[in-house]
């Protein structure tokens, strides 16, 4: 899995690329950014979360992950329950054959311990299983048809999908083992607490000698961290044992029991675990800031003026003058309302153009007027006059509107800008020189509007 703050990044990425409307336009963020310091990791991060301003991003891949754990820890608490039953309705009978409930406890443990083993030496660099990712695929998890539940779900699954989440499936499955084998401790520490039970062995094929020879080997290891082995007498006396025996034979086949448990269960499994867990953290996917998206903010970040007398400053893009038609025109507001009637009288000469060939729409904002606007453009061949406001924000999804309505217009399209407070053009900057001045707000957002209609060559009416 990737970082939360690699998973925020990359889901900006994502969404980004789809044309997603954010809380704070992506733009701004990446320009005041130009400036600050800091590694180029920490800065995508921090442009990242500055876009996700209010948090929804982060909550939607937190929800997504805190289920992917929930399930995981669920699994593990029926699992060591398990364990538990299984243990306690195994010992049962007061008289416990030592060399059967040890098969019960480890034999299946060992085979699947090895075999697990055996696929991790051969499975080098592979995928992880597609069971796997269709188990814990979060379009299980969470339901939401919006574009940030939709991108923060595909995200998931292509984690799901990498070769280093074959140690992550080994680390939950050896969890799901050390859940099981800690319930049986716990079982058995139990049941030695409150019964007294009685140790024997019985063979068909193998003899005493024998016996004492696997006792001993079985017990070396639990031998080495002080659990107590029973002796060749205990082991002989233990043959065929069908009552009572003494309480001192009884706990050294209790410890061995509870150290084989430890030694050959729980220790193994834990070490592949912890290998498992450092694989993980080695083979780990990573934000691949190679991705053309990435390298055009961080070569946007690294430009900066090494030689001021060298420098020539690029010209800024400048939108084409708007030509008038002499036809029909129709004039619309985009999204904000102006607080003089004939706004348009500015940039269309009144006196040569005839007051009935101009239809004023209105303002055009929800998706009804855009519907009600293209659908008049496809029956009307009108050239479109369309009045913003020079301090809007050219976002996507103003500009998405702005493409829509160009391509609707059989005249073609026409951009006036306004102010605020009135239909006067003292404020929006007239010259090159006033348009790029950084330490005035307007001009900035004048500059950024002529970037936008230059890339699109719609025209500008030029100000007075």
């Amino acid at each position: 899995m990737l970082s939360p703050q690699d998973q925020l990044t990359e889901l900006v990425r994502s969404l980004e690329t789809q044309q997603h409307v954010f809380t704070t336009d992506p733009l701004l963020v990446t320009e005041k950014m130009q400036a600050e310091d800091g590694k180029p990791m920490q800065k995508l991060h921090r442009r990242a979360s500055r876009i996700d301003s209010n948090g929804n991003l982060a909550r939607v891949l937190g929800k997504i992950d805190g289920r992917i754990k929930g399930i995981m820890v669920i699994m593990s608490i029926v699992w060591c329950v398990s364990g538990f039953l299984g243990l306690f309705t195994l010992l049962q009978s007061n008289v416990v054959n030592f060399f059967y409930v040890l098969v019960c406890l480890l034999g299946f443990h060992t085979i699947m311990l090895g075999g697990w083993l055996v696929m991790a030496l051969i499975n080098q660099g592979r995928q992880s299983p597609s069971w796997f990712a269709n188990f814990v695929s979060p379009s299980y998890l969470i339901r939401g048809k919006d574009d940030v539940t939709k991108a923060a779900v595909d995200l998931y699954e292509r984690q799901l999908q990498h070769s280093g989440m074959r140690w992550y499936l080994g680390r939950f499955s050896h969890q799901l083992w050390l859940a099981t084998l800690t319930g049986m401790m716990f079982a058995i520490i139990f049941l030695l607490i409150v019964r007294q039970y009685s140790f024997s062995w019985e063979s068909t094929l193998l003899s005493d000698q024998a016996l004492i020879g696997l006792t001993n080997v079985l017990g070396w290891l639990p031998s080495m961290v002080g659990f107590d082995v029973p002796d060749s007498a205990a082991i002989v006396q233990s043959r065929l044992v069908t009552d009572a025996m003494p309480l001192s034979v009884a706990r050294q086949w209790a410890s061995l029991l509870i150290g084989s448990l430890l030694m050959y269960g729980i220790v193994p499994r834990a070490i592949a675990w912890a290998f498992c867990a450092l694989m993980f953290r080695r083979k780990k996917m990573r934000l691949d800031i190679k991705l053309p998206y990435y390298q055009k903010i961080l070569n946007f970040w690294q430009r900066q003026v090494v030689d001021a007398d060298d420098f020539k400053e690029a010209p800024a893009p400048v939108a084409p003058k708007a030509t008038v038609s002499a036809g029909k025109k129709l004039v619309a507001l985009l999204e904000y309302p102006s607080e003089q009637d004939n706004w348009w009288q500015v940039g269309i000469d009144a006196p040569d153009n005839d007051i009935n060939d101009i239809e004023n729409f209105g303002i055009v904002d929800d998706r009804d007027d855009m519907d009600r606007l293209t659908t008049y453009l496809e029956q009307h061949p009108v050239q479109v006059l369309l009045g913003i406001h020079s301090q809007a924000l050219p976002d996507r999804g103003t500009l998405r509107k702005l493409d829509r309505i160009a391509n609707a217009a059989k005249h073609g399209l026409i951009v006036q800008l306004l102010n605020n407070e009135s239909t006067d053009t003292d404020t929006i900057p007239t010259s090159t020189t006033n348009a790029n001045d950084p330490k005035n707000p307007q001009a900035v957002r004048y500059q950024q509007w002529q970037t936008a209609l230059a890339a699109r060559k719609i025209g500008l009416i030029a100000n007075s």
